[in-house]
């Protein structure tokens, strides 16, 4: 049985497909049309998601949508006539658009499938299921888990912000539900507003952020905004927030709360911002905690699956990990709402039509989040021809790590195009840039020169996963990069009493432990563990840089510049090699120096796209 899940509409669309319950592929749209989080129906990743298998639209017995557009206008409706006639405004902008696009989306999402097929039966094959739901099924059914607790968290679905399913076999169960307008991730998002970065796509700005500051408004937000209860529920008060009524999350009460009005997003950084980040992300990780205590106690079951945006909160899941109440923890590596086509299609096969899970009793079933397009050595070799690149063929594999580990070592640069690409957010080894975490300038390298995005922004660590616990303090996997952790003590630099007094962005150049690139100021780090199974060639090339400088660990950041979607194709590669100073590109078996590079092909990406 073959179903295509989509997701669409609202933000970061994708699709998926599985066939009998295995996933075959899934992409985000925005990788193809080159525009950051792309809400457009996902026709690239679609086609993509068809070719993969080898199959048209004729072929699938269902096509699997992520929410029910029905519901979500009910919530939109009664909260404008709760709030009348404050949201006036908003409501005029809102409503035109849903009456000639979003209400109707069957209809909608018909038109664009029979582009596909003239003749597919969208009334009998284009199914529904609700956005939590979705959410739940990504999480639960890859995993590897025979029974979980499945917790999702995000900005709203349809009604609900905050779910908690139990998976059972082939059956997910939801049973509890904290509705809109009450919502960890929109509290989150107001704080990403306030501090002067994008809704839905800056939060995980304010998580970096929040180690420089210090948490001095938490008591501030618990005694105005957030009644939170010991079982983890809460309610948000309103008189504070204008995303029910308004054009943006904040109002002019929440200003004077907290000092003043929105930071813009071309204004300097200051303590008050980095205390505003430290304190919702405190905020929000004892929220979460409560909630999983409770749960836990009220069920007594030890496996955690999570998703929906609030659980790419890796500081949160490290927090949840170290708390030690779960035996086992899974997230969901597309959380956000790429992952809901994913987990539209696996509700479609399991709960819809009631098919059986099949477990291998090892792993998940995400195949390391490798399910994206992917490039032969003779496309990649005319790919790179036709733009004009220069680059030398190396096809042994040993000699191929080495090299790079080599250029590593030297404190290059190194773009790293290999394989599938990544399905979800984090850049795992596909489509990454890497760097040598031993220097103690790889940070602000990456950070101005590279990225060209805020020098406060923390890098990755990936470390081989045989020897992650010699280096951080976490004995779990990490394979999808959303677990943080700290180095462990005996790789740590003590700070002088001079470094220990300096506050917020002071503290960034000071070196913290034997790979300062990846030791963020609390000395923490987000870490991926790297496996042989999943990726061969990135194991291979983290253990030549091993066998060369004794360390396991590289900086892992994603294949793009701030504002653009990650490269999809080794085209978008080439010109975004050329466009920042990176030193070295690997593509395939094809290596490439940038000294040796025609210099008319040199692009600017600094200004190329716009901020995120």
């Amino acid at each position: 049985m073959r179903i295509l899940g989509i997701s669409a509409y609202y933000h970061d669309s994708a699709a998926a497909l599985i066939d009998d319950g295995v996933i075959v592929a899934a992409a985000q749209e925005e990788r193809f049309t080159r525009k950051k989080h792309d809400a457009s129906f996902p026709e690239n990743a679609v086609s993509f998601c068809l070719g993969q298998a080898g199959i048209l639209l004729t072929d699938l017995d269902y096509v699997a949508f992520y929410d029910k557009p029905f519901l979500k206008f009910e919530r939109l409706l009664e909260t404008y006539i709760a709030f009348a006639p404050r949201g006036f405004r908003s409501f005029a902008m809102a409503i035109p658009i849903w009456l000639k696009e979003k209400l109707f989306q069957k209809s909608l999402l018909s038109g664009e499938l029979r582009k596909y097929a003239d003749d597919f039966d969208w009334e009998n094959k284009l199914v529904f299921a609700e956005h939590h739901q979705s959410h739940a099924a990504s999480a639960y059914y890859p995993s590897p888990f025979e029974e979980a607790l499945v917790l999702t968290m995000d900005g709203v679905g349809e009604w609900a912000t905050t779910s908690v399913g139990i998976g059972r076999g082939n059956n997910l169960e939801m049973i509890k539900e904290i509705y809109f307008p009450h919502s960890l991730g929109l509290l989150y998002s107001a704080f990403t507003y306030y501090t002067g970065f994008k809704v839905n796509s800056g939060e995980y700005k304010v998580m970096g952020l929040a180690p420089y500051g210090r948490p001095t408004y938490v008591q501030t937000i618990f005694d105005n905004l957030v009644d939170l209860k010991d079982d983890g529920s809460f309610r948000l008060d309103q008189s504070y927030f204008n995303y029910c009524a308004g054009l943006t999350m904040t109002n002019k009460r929440f200003d004077d709360l907290f000092g003043g009005p929105p930071r813009h997003a071309d204004e300097q950084l200051d303590q008050r911002h980095m205390d505003l980040a430290a304190s919702v992300q405190a905020v929000t990780e004892e929220i979460i905690l409560r909630l999983t205590r409770s749960l836990v106690k009220e069920t007594g079951i030890k496996n955690l699956c999570l998703a929906g945006g609030v659980a790419l909160n890796c500081v949160a899941n490290g927090k949840i990990l170290r708390d030690n109440q779960f035996d086992n923890i899974w997230i969901q590596p597309a959380a956000g709402d790429a992952g809901g086509a994913l987990g539209a299609a696996l509700t479609a096969y399991h709960h819809f039509q009631g098919k059986p899970r099949k477990l291998n009793g090892k792993s998940d079933s995400m195949r390391g989040s490798y399910l994206g397009p992917e490039f032969g050595q003779s496309d990649i070799e005319r790919r790179l021809k036709l733009v004009g690149a220069e680059f030398e063929v190396i096809l042994d594999a040993d000699t191929a790590a080495e090299r790079t580990a080599q250029a590593l070592a030297d404190e290059k640069a190194v773009g790293w195009f290999q394989g599938k690409m990544e399905f979800g957010p984090r850049a795992l080894g596909g489509r990454s840039i890497l760097g040598d975490p031993r220097s103690e300038s790889m940070q602000k390298t990456l950070n101005l020169k590279v990225k060209y995005r805020e020098s406060f922004r923390p890098f990755a660590p990936s470390v081989l996963q045989e020897d992650v616990s010699d280096w951080f303090e976490i004995e779990a996997d990490s394979p999808y990069m959303l677990l943080v952790a700290d180095v462990v003590k005996n790789r740590r630099k003590d700070m002088t009493e001079e470094e220990q007094a300096l506050f917020g962005i002071e503290k960034l150049n000071v070196p913290r432990s034997d790979i300062p690139a990846v030791t963020h100021v609390d000395y923490s780090a987000r870490i991926q563990t790297v496996h042989k199974e999943t990726n061969p060639r990135y194991h291979a090339l983290i253990s030549a840089f091993k066998k060369l400088t004794g360390c396991p660990v590289i900086v892992n950041t994603s294949f793009n510049v701030r504002g653009e979607p990650i490269v999809c194709t080794p085209e978008d590669a080439f010109h975004c090699f050329m466009g920042t100073e990176m030193d070295c590109l690997v593509i395939g078996d094809c290596f490439l120096e940038k000294g040796k590079q025609d210099p008319d092909l040199q692009l600017d990406y600094k200004n190329a796209f716009d901020l995120d």
